[in-house]
């Protein structure tokens, strides 16, 4: 039963994750932004995950259902042998689990991009997260710039909402807004309710700042197939935005026969 669960949430949220990959990069890869982008393009993109890469999806949850699996095994393990006095046992088990926690973040980090390939080229799970791992290994320096300001911002963001919510919540419990004095409670232990609201306003922020997240995940997968498949010719034009090719300083040259 447990492992079912992993499977069905990992299963709904590498659905969500191709969803979303689909929707931004049907927006990247269209020619003219005005008309080639669909009407609808989240439920165009939930369409086609859902139509033809159902076992991508399953496949990449299943792998990750493993993974967690076993950690909950060596979690139950540890729980069971904390009486234990046998050092070496204490270590090889820490050192299990260490392992597994690692091993858990590569395949998420893996699956993220692999169902980005997917939604991209319409490829299977395997072929697409070797080309997403290459891609990546390619362009390696602009990667890990790109990740650590990605994760700052998003983290500032986060902060700023939580920290918004949180002085309007003391504010407002506390009785010192006087536009609702009237209207708000009188309490005693007025921080439950504040927690409350920070955790609430959180797990919200966090929801709608991993959109932001995939959004860059994709448009930057997609920003790097077009460098290496295009060149700026007339016969393979550059698909990303004049405002991105400005700052590169990237042309598409004009078609001598217009």
């Amino acid at each position: 039963n447990v492992f079912l669960f992993f499977w069905c949430a990992n299963f709904v949220t590498a659905l969500g994750q191709m969803t979303l990959a689909g929707a931004f990069a049907s927006y990247y890869w269209a020619s003219d932004k005005t008309k080639d982008v669909p009407k609808l393009p989240v439920f165009s993109a939930m369409g086609r995950a859902l139509r033809y890469h159902t076992g991508s999806l399953a496949f990449g949850s299943l792998i990750l259902s493993i993974v967690q699996i076993i950690r909950v095994l060596l979690e139950y393990l540890d729980h069971k042998l904390k009486g234990a006095q046998n050092k070496c046992t204490k270590f090889l088990l820490c050192c299990l689990k260490c392992c597994f926690w690692c091993l858990e973040k590569f395949v998420k980090f893996l699956n993220r991009n692999a169902y980005i390939m997917v939604a991209i080229h319409g490829r299977n799970f395997c072929a697409s997260a070797r080309d997403a791992f290459m891609l990546l290994m390619r362009n390696i320096i602009r990667v890990a710039v790109v990740d650590k300001v990605t994760d700052f911002l998003l983290f500032l963001g986060k902060l700023l909402v939580v920290g918004l919510v949180g002085v309007f919540a003391f504010f407002f419990f506390s009785g010192r807004v006087k536009a609702f004095e009237n209207t708000a409670p009188h309490l005693h232990y007025y921080w439950v309710p504040i927690l409350t609201a920070v955790i609430g306003s959180y797990l919200i922020a966090h929801g709608f700042f991993s959109v932001y997240a995939m959004c860059v995940d994709t448009l930057f997968l997609c920003f790097l197939e077009d460098l290496e498949r295009n060149d700026g010719s007339p016969e393979r034009p550059y698909l990303m935005p004049e405002s991105l090719r400005k700052i590169l300083k990237k042309k598409n040259k004009t078609d001598p026969a217009q």
